[in-house]
């Protein structure tokens, strides 16, 4: 499928440290399309992943979603229904939870170390046991659940289950990113 199928709203779902925010952030960049990080809206800024009030996070992510277009990477499944009814289509990254992990880790150990400085220390990721299991025991129970959801989706859709297609799509595209 070219980039072009998928139409002027574009939904990146898949697990944590997955790649998404890359995929997406490549996918505006080549589009000139507002990138919409779920992550930005659910958290509080300068915090360190501390929640927003439900409802303000619903109201930011409806004013979000009635754009005429942009890339938004995230899940958030309570507000799927509201998203899917105005993308235009999905990206589903279906990476192995072990993948995830190893992303993790090179983003808490090594890429802390490489940006120090640049990015403030309450907005770097850290390295959590609570994190650690949600990868390797949680998002694994997830992938049922997400192949069930894509298997029902009727817009244009993919499902990249390896960082080998992911990067083979950007070669494909013409994106300019980091390897997933």
């Amino acid at each position: 499928m070219a980039l072009s199928d998928f139409g002027p709203r574009i939904c990146i779902l898949g697990p944590s440290n997955s790649g998404k925010s890359t995929l997406a952030q490549a996918i505006a960049s080549k589009t000139a399309r507002p990138l919409i990080h779920l992550d930005q809206l659910y958290h509080l800024p300068n915090t360190h992943w501390q929640a927003r009030a439900e409802a303000d996070f619903r109201q930011l992510h409806l004013d979000a979603i009635a754009g005429e277009s942009w890339v938004m990477d995230g899940n958030y499944v309570r507000t799927l229904p509201d998203r899917l009814t105005r993308a235009s289509g999905i990206i589903l990254l279906d990476l192995p939870p072990t993948q995830s992990f190893f992303r993790y880790l090179r983003r808490t150990l090594f890429d802390a170390q490489r940006i120090g400085g640049v990015v403030p220390s309450h907005q770097r990721e850290k390295l959590t046991w609570e994190m650690t299991r949600y990868l390797l025991i949680t998002s694994r129970r997830h992938r049922p659940r997400n192949q069930r959801m894509y298997a029902e989706w009727t817009l244009p859709k993919l499902l990249l289950s390896s960082p080998y297609e992911v990067n083979q799509l950007c070669r494909e595209w013409g994106l300019l990113t980091d390897k997933i």
